[in-house]
């Protein structure tokens, strides 16, 4: 039987990679590689390519992903 669902609510640690804060990303998902103007995400589906402007995501169990500037400020909203 089909059901609906709703999201848990889940914390998440994320920063905005703007192509000059490379070492900020770094230090915060040490895994991530530059290769020419793109940042290489490993994630646990394998790796992806994340564009300026691009949300790097610290997942639930520590694992980083992107996430476009758009759909991540439609998912997400800032903690105050």
């Amino acid at each position: 039987m089909v059901r609906e669902y709703v999201k848990k609510p889940i914390p998440i640690r994320a920063l905005q990679w703007d192509g000059t804060n490379t070492e900020e990303v770094r230090k915060f998902c040490p895994s991530v590689r530059i290769q020419g103007h793109t940042l290489v995400v490993p994630t646990l589906e394998g790796d992806h390519i994340a564009s300026k402007s691009d949300f790097i995501i610290k997942g639930v169990r520590g694992e980083c992903y992107p996430c476009k500037a758009d759909i991540f400020h439609e998912t997400y909203d800032p903690v105050v």
